[in-house]
């Protein structure tokens, strides 16, 4: 009983440090995204943080992905705040 015991404590040592360094996780849930895409009947990728549009869906699912990034970075480094993104439901 002992040893069971003290695996468990160990066990929640552990959890508490991952705990740690992943953070406050938020809720997964439609309308949390951070792009939409549109492959029909017109073809559109948006960022809904930054605005950045794509008229290339193919591209950016093929993981280019260069001007979302460099508009978020642009983002946080000009001290803009991040928009919030606003849940549909």
């Amino acid at each position: 009983m002992l040893k069971s015991k003290l695996y468990e404590i160990e066990l929640e040592k552990k959890k508490a440090e991952t705990g740690a360094f992943v953070g406050e996780k938020k809720e997964i849930g439609w309308g949390h995204q951070i792009r939409s895409y549109v492959l029909q009947p017109y073809q559109l990728v948006k960022d809904l943080r930054t605005g950045v549009e794509s008229r290339t869906p193919s591209d950016v699912l093929d993981g280019d992905l260069d001007a979302f990034m460099a508009a978020a970075l642009a983002q946080e480094v000009g001290g803009k705040p991040k928009e919030k993104i606003e849940d549909l439901e």
